[in-house]
């Protein structure tokens, strides 16, 4: 065979390979964008829109650099146009990491610039220190001074140099102090965003078949990981006769790999992390060693039940570097936060809160019990998370998941109404609709969303227990609370036009009232004291009686009536040789089971009331009890 019926051979090869093997897919990279974004309380589905040809035959449709987070069982595609969606694949991509890169370089291009600046004062103040030793050397006047009009203005002309030497320093340190706090928080990103560096991007393969070139409009969703937002309040009262004004706000975080620019968001209470099958009980076997197991455990648990606040920082366990933008949750409730760019984090702790769940991209989460109110944490890298991300060689690594679809025709979305923000109850959730469209960089650095402001009528009611705390507590008490859609969340407390302090909006209470403690009011002034000449002792028989009274001062400084339920105790016999009477509770309630004692007081303004607390114990008169 000679060279020339060869390439004509191979030539009719090639022409005819897509005639006998089927046609090979035109493959066709599609650019999309972000629109919307529903957030959860743990995870996003993200909305993403795109246009492009198809052309007549098979065609694979690629949307590049999305999330490595992503979720492949939950993607859906609508099409719209004249054609057939065939298959939809997720794959990674690891010839093509997201921006990380790109941040780096801004970043550091940044510490460049502050770097230049930084040199430039420094050699400005060395220039300025050159100056002042010109000066110092010609500041002694020489014997050839003629008159004292010479000598005055040696003098001023000395002081206005030095003057302005000095003044000219002062401005440098303080723009070169300011500088260095910028340039730390500027490499403070970059660590962490290296952190991040070995995750591949995604990529969505659509197989789609046309007889006909037509224009193809895509809409597709996938929920994604490492994105969701803590419920936050602003808690307002001007004054005890008017409403409480609640501004419902979310703390929205992400740190997917892709920027969300200009997306309109939902956010809704639902977890679709969480299992959706009813749990089953399994058998209860009861063993000696078990009860003392149980006691332990709820002597553990019950430790943090003193603690109201808890801080630390969050840190790498290898490089000892703070992590910005870890993720601290309280276990089974909704108060959480992130981790300032120091590694720092600060959270008020709802009632019964045992333990802290810490989070971070490329690390392992850790549980760790509230037993302090400072709580350090030392992350390690996540051997096996990183381990799925290795680069094994080039090109494209495909899912293990693929679906059919098969769409012909149009599909529509309904668009929202244009208002700021929409409440929408569904039947299972509730999602709050933001019209105006936010921006939120893939750096886990939380944006604050108004949701909505709330003005509801409330109940003001004051409450205090002396013997415990000398401040009285005012309480908000809001009656049909449901209709607000209110979830469990950290609250800052403003009363009167100042800010008091923070604490929890407690939504899982069973009851239709919902009470907002607003902190203490220095202006309800209370006094317990132990009043001598009702303390005093008797033997009678081989009984001892002791009696014991306090005096409780109560005082209302402020310009309004005020209501305060104050709480008071006496002791509760547990041995049937020991027995207690309340002698003197001047009008207060008592509960016999407990020893608790109440009284409901209406306080005139500038006005005081005086409470009497006595008991009396009698008891064998060889034992001994503490009686405060």
């Amino acid at each position: 065979m000679n060279i020339k019926t060869t390439l004509i051979s191979s030539f009719f090869v090639l022409f005819l390979q897509p005639l006998l093997f089927g046609q090979v897919p035109l493959n066709v990279t599609m650019k999309t964008e972000i629109k919307e974004a529903t957030v959860f309380l743990q995870g996003a589905q993200v909305f993403r829109s795109g246009a492009t040809t198809i052309e007549a035959g098979k065609s694979s449709i690629v949307m590049k650099s999305l999330s490595p987070h992503l979720d492949d069982k939950s993607i859906q595609v609508k099409g719209e146009g004249d054609f057939t969606i065939l298959s939809v694949n997720r794959k990674f991509n690891y010839l093509n990491e997201l921006s990380k890169d790109k941040q780096i370089d801004s970043l550091t291009g940044r510490i460049d610039i502050l770097e230049k600046k930084l040199s430039n004062q420094a050699a400005r103040l060395e220039v300025l220190k050159e100056k002042q030793s010109v000066l110092d050397q010609n500041k002694e006047l020489k014997g050839n001074t003629n008159s004292l009009q010479q000598l005055k203005q040696a003098i001023e002309f000395y002081d206005k140099e030095l003057t302005a030497i000095k003044s000219e320093e002062l401005k440098i340190y303080l723009e070169r102090e300011l500088l260095e706090q910028e340039k730390q928080k500027l490499q403070s990103q970059v660590n962490s965003v290296k952190k991040q560096k070995d995750f591949p991007s995604s990529e969505i393969v659509i197989q789609v078949e046309s007889v006909k070139k037509v224009q193809a409009n895509f809409t597709i969703s996938y929920f994604v990981q490492n994105a969701g937002w803590y419920p936050k309040y602003d808690v307002k009262v001007t004054d005890v006769e008017s409403p409480v004004n609640i501004s419902y706000k979310a703390s929205v975080y992400q740190n997917t790999g892709v920027d969300w620019d200009n997306v309109r968001l939902k956010f809704s209470n639902t977890e679709p992390n969480k299992g959706n099958l009813v749990p089953k009980l399994e058998p209860w076997l009861l063993n000696f060693n078990r009860n003392t197991h149980f006691r332990q455990k709820i002597m553990d648990e019950n430790f943090s039940n003193n603690i109201g606040d808890v801080y630390g920082i969050v840190t790498d366990e290898e490089t000892g570097e703070p992590l910005p933008g870890a993720n601290v949750m309280v276990k089974s409730s909704n108060i959480g936060t992130t981790t300032d760019l120091s590694g720092r984090y600060s959270l008020t702790l709802p009632q019964n809160a045992q333990q802290l769940v810490i989070s971070f991209i490329g690390m392992e989460t850790k549980e760790l019990p509230i037993n302090s109110p400072q709580i350090n944490v030392w992350l390690r890298p996540d051997v096996q998370q990183l381990s799925e991300v290795v680069v094994t060689g080039y090109g494209y690594s495909a899912s293990q998941s693929s679906r059919e679809v098969k769409l012909r025709g149009v599909s529509s979305l309904k668009k929202a109404e244009t208002i700021t923000t929409r409440t929408i109850e569904n039947q299972k959730s509730v999602e709050f609709e933001v019209e105006e469209p936010y921006t939120i960089k893939t750096n886990w650095e939380a944006l604050t969303v108004d949701l909505k402001d709330i003005n509801v009528e409330a109940i003001y009611e004051y409450y205090a227990v002396p013997k415990l705390d000398k401040n009285a507590f005012l309480m908000a008490r809001i009656i049909n609370w449901e209709q607000f859609n209110l979830l469990e969340g950290e609250a800052n407390l403003f009363f009167e036009g100042g800010y008091v302090g923070r604490t929890i909006l407690d939504a899982n209470i069973l009851s239709d009232t919902l009470d907002i403690s607003l902190g203490r009011d220095k202006s309800i002034m209370i006094n317990r004291e132990k009043v001598d000449e009702f303390t005093k002792r008797r033997f009678i028989g081989s009984n001892q009686t002791e009696n014991v009274g306090f005096n409780i001062t109560v005082r209302n400084k402020k310009s309004q009536a005020v209501k305060l339920i104050l709480f008071d105790q006496v002791p509760v016999s547990a041995n049937s040789n020991i027995e207690v009477i309340a002698t003197d509770i001047s009008g207060g309630k008592l509960e016999d089971k407990t020893g608790e004692i109440s009284w409901e007081l209406k306080l005139a303004p500038q006005k005081q009331q005086e409470l009497k607390l006595q008991y009396e114990v009698k008891y064998p008169k060889n034992e001994q009890l503490i009686l405060e």
